[in-house]
């Protein structure tokens, strides 16, 4: 068994010297074919070979060799440097302004300068919704008008949660204030209506009660008479006594 793990084992050592020989035995032919397909230096041998069997690639092998396509691919290359740093300069300076949007963006400073007078509107809007019905006015009324109120509200969490710069939102935060404070005027012409209702109703629904003083007319009426009668006797008599 010895033998046969030792004789394989210089048969293996025997072919990679006879390949390693055969590695190093250098080809005249097959250098200058490798040199004029790299370079385009040298010549085709044997030119007998060539000229028979590869004429047509012996008369353009040195003109279409690597090293030409090499050249020019380097040289487009080079000019896509400039192109490359042009692209980058730009992309660079706008990831520069990107960034200044998205900081003007993430922080909202609109609403800390518009927040103040939208909160004041929005609570004088919700004292005069609650006035609703104690001047008359019905819970479908009351309703209708918190509807108004959620919609404000609704928008300006929508503007806030929005990704604008704050130019954008300030414009939209005057919006929504200017519609508030037209709600908020409709809703007092609404209440000033309601209680000018109310008030009528109350003094129509009022009950007068004129006092019967028909007898008491009669009977002054009856005195006056008599008096009246006997003081046109008095002057009768006195009359007839002086003649």
């Amino acid at each position: 068994m010895k033998k046969i793990y030792i004789s394989a084992m210089l048969l293996c050592i025997s072919m990679s010297v006879a390949a390693q020989r055969v590695t190093y035995n250098h080809d005249n032919a097959k250098m200058n074919q490798v040199t004029v397909q790299e370079t385009g230096a040298g010549t085709l041998t044997p030119d007998l070979y060539y000229s028979i069997l590869h004429n047509r690639y012996k008369k353009k092998a040195q003109a279409e060799n690597k090293m030409t396509f090499r050249t020019t691919a380097g040289i487009s290359a080079y000019q896509q440097v400039d192109d490359a740093e042009k692209i980058d300069s730009a992309m660079i300076k706008r990831a520069e302004i990107e960034a200044l949007n998205m900081a003007d963006r993430q922080v909202d400073l609109a609403w800390l300068a518009e927040s103040r007078k939208i909160e004041e509107k929005m609570a004088d809007f919700q004292r005069n919704i609650n006035r609703i019905m104690t001047v008359g006015g019905k819970n479908a009324h009351q309703q209708l008008w918190r509807e108004y109120y959620n919609k404000f509200t609704t928008a300006i969490t929508a503007v806030r949660q929005a990704y604008m710069p704050n130019s954008q939102r300030k414009k939209e935060y005057l919006h929504i204030y200017a519609d508030i404070t037209r709600a908020n005027d409709d809703l007092i012409r609404f209440l000033v209506h309601l209680n000018g209702r109310g008030e009528t109703s109350r003094l129509l629904a009022a009950n007068y009660r004129k006092p019967d003083n028909r007898r008491h007319i009669a009977q002054a009426a009856m005195n006056r008479w008599r008096g009246a009668g006997w003081s046109v006797k008095e002057d009768k008599v006195t009359m007839f006594a002086s003649d």
